[in-house]
């Protein structure tokens, strides 16, 4: 009942299944993202209040309990259960998911028990979100990197060997010219269409 990962044949250390993990992510980004939306717009707060309170009891089972238990969990494994596994080592998961802990805890004091509204919720609640994001688009884990940082015995096991340093990228991985070219338009269009008109008034002088 109380563990932090499982047994996999062939690895000495407790894993998880990465596909999993991103899953799980994903699902609470999801309903994160639309509660965070519903406050934003002013249409009210409960659905904040809600999503938090599910947060919150979703990463203390995932810290405290067993990630397999922890509702998020279940539906992810049960949403890529056809699916190849695709194993990384568990310890590292504990930093990441002890910081959305961390995070949980002061928002559900804020929204829950002190009643705060206002844009002093904005930082927390968006540093979660992009945690949450990047962690289910990319399957980069910001607590993993941290992890490294405290430990001598680095990561072994990573999603998609990321940390084999010494593996090189693969042809279809790199960018060439006209990829490079067209990403560097896309970003200066965008950066027109955000901050056109103020570059034309800062150059204008009216």
């Amino acid at each position: 009942m109380f563990s932090f990962g499982e047994r996999v044949e062939g690895y000495d250390t407790l894993m998880f299944n990465e596909r999993e993990v991103r899953a799980a992510a994903g699902i609470v980004f999801l309903f994160a993202f639309m509660a965070f939306m519903l406050a934003w717009t002013g249409k009210g707060f409960r659905a904040t209040e809600i999503m938090v309170s599910v947060f919150l009891f979703d990463f203390f089972i995932r810290v405290f309990i067993n990630p397999k238990y922890a509702p998020s969990m279940v539906v992810g494994r049960w949403m890529v259960n056809n699916q190849k596994p695709e194993y990384t080592d568990a310890a590292p998961k504990r930093w990441a998911w002890s910081i959305g802990f961390f995070i949980a805890v002061i928002v559900f004091y804020k929204v829950v028990l002190d009643d705060t509204r206002g844009p002093g919720l904005v930082l927390p609640c968006a540093l979660c979100l992009g945690l949450l994001f990047f962690e289910a688009v990319f399957g980069i884990c910001a607590g993993c990197k941290i992890y490294n940082l405290f430990h001598k015995e680095k990561v072994k096991h990573c999603p998609g060997e990321a940390c084999d340093l010494t593996r090189g990228r693969d042809s279809i991985q790199n960018l060439d010219f006209v990829q490079k070219i067209i990403f560097t338009l896309s970003m200066l269009a965008l950066f027109y269409l955000a901050f056109g008109d103020i570059i034309k008034f800062v150059i204008s002088g009216e």
